[in-house]
C-alpha cells in the first residue's frame, strides 16, 4: 500500500459519508410528508456502506500495473427503505386522510435522524484530518528530499 492509496481510501469514505449526509437530510426533509407520488407516506431510507475489497479480477489487473481501488475503501453498497409500519394519527380534515380519519405519516425520528447526522458529520471530519494528515507526511517527505 502506497501513500497516496490513503488519500484514495480517505476520499472514498467521504465520499460516502457525503451521500449519508444527503439520505439523512431527505428523511428530516420529508418528516411530514404524507403523500408521494408512488401513493401513501413517505418512507425513511437508510445507506448500507461496503468495504470494497479487490475481486479476483481487480487483483489480476493490479498485478499488471492498471489502477485499482485499494483495499479498506469504502462504498454505498445500496439504499433500503425502513419497513417500520407509518405512524397513523387522527386528523379528520386533512386530505390524505383515510376513511376512519387518520392519516398515515412517514415512520421518522427527527432527534434520531439528527444523530446520525451528527455521526456522518463527524466521520467525515475524521476522514478530512486524515486526508490532511496525509498531505502533511508527502509535503515532509518532499521536504527531506530536498535537504
Amino acid at each position: 500500500m502506497s501513500i497516496f492509496d490513503a488519500l484514495t481510501i480517505s476520499a472514498s469514505a467521504l465520499q460516502a459519508e457525503r451521500q449519508r449526509a444527503e439520505i439523512v437530510a431527505a428523511n428530516m426533509a420529508n418528516a411530514e410528508t404524507t403523500h408521494t407520488q408512488s401513493g401513501g407516506p413517505f418512507r425513511r431510507r437508510e445507506v448500507v456502506f461496503e468495504s470494497a475489497s479487490p475481486s479476483p479480477f481487480q487483483i489480476a489487473l493490479a498485478r499488471s500495473g492498471a489502477p485499482t481501488a485499494p483495499e479498506g475503501s469504502v462504498h454505498i453498497s445500496e439504499v433500503v427503505d425502513d419497513p417500520s409500519p407509518p405512524i397513523m394519527r387522527y386528523e379528520p380534515g386533512h386530505p390524505d386522510a383515510n376513511e376512519d380519519g387518520y392519516v398515515a405519516y412517514p415512520a421518522i425520528n427527527p432527534a434520531m435522524e439528527m444523530v446520525d447526522m451528527m455521526s456522518a458529520v463527524r466521520a467525515y471530519q475524521l476522514n478530512a484530518s486524515a486526508v490532511s494528515a496525509t498531505k502533511q507526511m508527502i509535503q515532509q517527505s518532499i521536504d527531506i528530499l530536498k535537504s
